[in-house]
């Protein structure tokens, strides 16, 4: 399988789009996009799982410019308009959307964004409703399992017992996803008080990641504050609720989910003095979510929900689990139009088919 992806991605794809084929697509509908920010010049990579969710300025300009020419690329007022069926969407419609909520959004984000004049909707967590600058607690922990003594370790904090082995980056990557799921099934408090003792275990500090607001690694790691989110909504941006604290929802007891995602559209909407209407899955991968959990938006009232996976045009568009197209890193133009034309869908749809036959 991965031999079949490389030839599409290096050949196939390529070849389709200098041929037009992408963009000639009969398809209709929508197709969103997510991002997870930009990467701020000076900013020294250090992870491809870590770093790989976020593009450079250019390549983010590159794909609105080929978006702008052979689709139309709506606003969030636009998307919300026709969701309650107020208007009709344009052929060929793309939306862009952006979770998370990093400082980079604002300094490096959003200049592209509007040199471009594009709106976007970006999806920000329950501490940007604050004006305490913080970090996303599962990048600080791949932080410091990646920065960690060698051989192997036991934390036991607030009933949670994490052990494993430090001796290769694959074993911390893996001791890292394998935490992420184990910290997802308790409240955000919890989780806070082990993150510190894993902190004590490594000698760690969390306060040198940050150093002034202007600095790359801020950039990179902070969270938006309050003031800043209100400036994304100054310059024409739109914003979503991404949970309080960005916890894996499949993971989590039923109560402390829905809590998780109707109290962050309520503390955004009383920091920001406007309505939340969308809402995106943390992670939003097909293990993050469960049927219980999609069930949950339309109860806290979100007018739509979306997930991070799927998408393109000719998707079907179910209200609380709409598809998004994930752009990494790693993704070529000829690969996001692959996506956002839906050449990519129905050949996965033509492989199951033929598979089932066989």
């Amino acid at each position: 399988m991965r031999i079949v992806s490389s030839l599409l991605k290096r050949i196939v794809y390529p070849s389709l789009a200098s041929a037009g084929v992408f963009h000639r697509t009969n398809a209709q509908g929508l197709a969103i996009i997510t991002y997870h920010g930009v990467l701020p010049p000076g900013y020294a990579h250090i992870d491809a799982v870590l770093d790989g969710n976020l593009i450079r300025a250019d390549d983010l300009r590159r794909q609105l410019r080929l978006l702008k020419t052979r689709y139309n690329v709506i606003s969030p007022e636009e998307f919300f308009d026709w969701r309650e069926e107020r208007r009709a969407l344009p052929p060929k419609s793309v939306l862009l959307t952006c979770d998370d909520g990093l400082l980079n959004c604002l300094t490096d984000m959003l200049p592209v964004l509007q040199d471009e004049s594009v709106k976007c909707l970006f999806f920000v967590t329950g501490a940007s409703a604050t004006d305490v600058r913080s970090m996303l607690w599962y990048e600080e922990l791949f932080l410091l399992f990646l920065k960690g003594p060698a051989g192997g370790f036991a934390v036991s904090s607030e009933g949670i017992v994490i052990q494993g082995a430090l001796d290769s980056r694959n074993q911390r990557r893996t001791v890292w996803w394998d935490s992420v799921k184990r910290l997802s099934q308790v409240n955000a408090t919890q989780r806070a008080c082990f993150i510190h003792s894993l902190r004590e275990r490594f000698g760690a500090n969390a306060d040198r990641i940050f150093g002034d607001a202007s600095s790359p690694s801020c950039r990179r790691y902070g969270l938006l504050t309050a003031s800043e989110v209100r400036q994304l909504i100054s310059a024409g941006m739109s914003i979503g609720a991404h949970t309080l604290s960005h916890p894996m929802l499949s993971q989590l007891p039923p109560a402390i989910a829905y809590e998780e995602i109707v109290e962050s559209r309520k503390r955004l909407e009383s920091a920001l003095k406007r309505r939340v209407w969308a809402f995106a899955y943390p992670f939003g991968d097909p293990q993050s979510v469960t049927p219980q959990v999609l069930a949950m938006p339309h109860e806290a009232g979100y007018q739509v929900a979306l997930l991070n996976f799927g998408g393109g045009l000719g998707s079907a568009l179910s209200p609380y689990s709409l598809p998004r197209i994930h752009v990494t890193a790693a993704m070529r133009l000829s690969e996001l139009e692959a996506h956002v034309s839906g050449f990519y869908t129905r050949l996965q749809l033509h492989a199951r088919r033929g598979s089932s036959l066989e």
